[in-house]
């Protein structure tokens, strides 16, 4: 880990900017590969995530790994996991404008450190705050947009398509669109 990364991940994971750190159990800043070309971003951490400490390691997150094998892509050699907020709003509820607000700057640093190519935004609200403000997953998912030379795609939460079956296949197609931007970008 790079020296200004170890920095980043120090002043955030002693972090009291918002009330969701009173309750957390673990800062979840992010896991993967810090050169990576693909970066995957959620809204923040749930349960087991806050639990252990890193992002997407429940049931939404085996169903990720299992799309990302499908790709080539894994979450220890070739991408990074981030996500807004940095610890787990209470009951999993959606994190508020203003705690978005406040820990966007970490995943912005992130961002920056990280250099990806393209940037997938897993579920509304990761889509909402890094792509346009009226995102809508059921209608724009798998379609990417360039942005300050990065291209952003949003796709489906792997816990709402836990709860919604019927848009595993939605989100497949979209997983390999990305396969295929991956490969005519020749990022890996």
């Amino acid at each position: 880990m790079n020296n200004e990364f170890q920095n980043l991940k120090e002043q955030c994971l002693g972090c009291t900017k918002c009330e969701l750190c009173g309750k957390r159990h673990n800062v979840v800043f992010g896991t993967g590969n810090e050169n990576a070309k693909i970066m995957f971003v959620g809204e923040g951490p749930g349960e087991q995530e806050d639990l252990q400490g890193e992002p997407f390691v429940g049931k939404s997150g085996q169903l990720l790994d299992k799309y990302l094998s499908l790709i080539d892509l894994d979450r220890k050699e070739n991408i990074y996991i981030a996500n807004i907020v940095k610890c787990r709003p209470p009951m999993n509820r959606d994190p508020k404008p203003e705690e978005q607000d406040i820990c966007i700057e970490y995943l912005r640093q992130q961002v920056k450190l990280i250099k990806p190519r393209i940037i997938v935004c897993l579920g509304r609200i990761a889509a909402q705050k890094l792509i346009s403000p009226d995102f809508r997953v059921t209608t724009q998912h798998g379609e990417f947009t360039e942005k300050g030379g990065i291209l952003f795609m949003g796709t489906f939460h792997p816990s709402a398509l836990l709860r919604q079956e019927s848009n595993k296949p939605l989100a497949l197609s979209d997983f390999q669109a990305l396969r295929n931007k991956i490969r005519e970008e020749e990022l890996l």
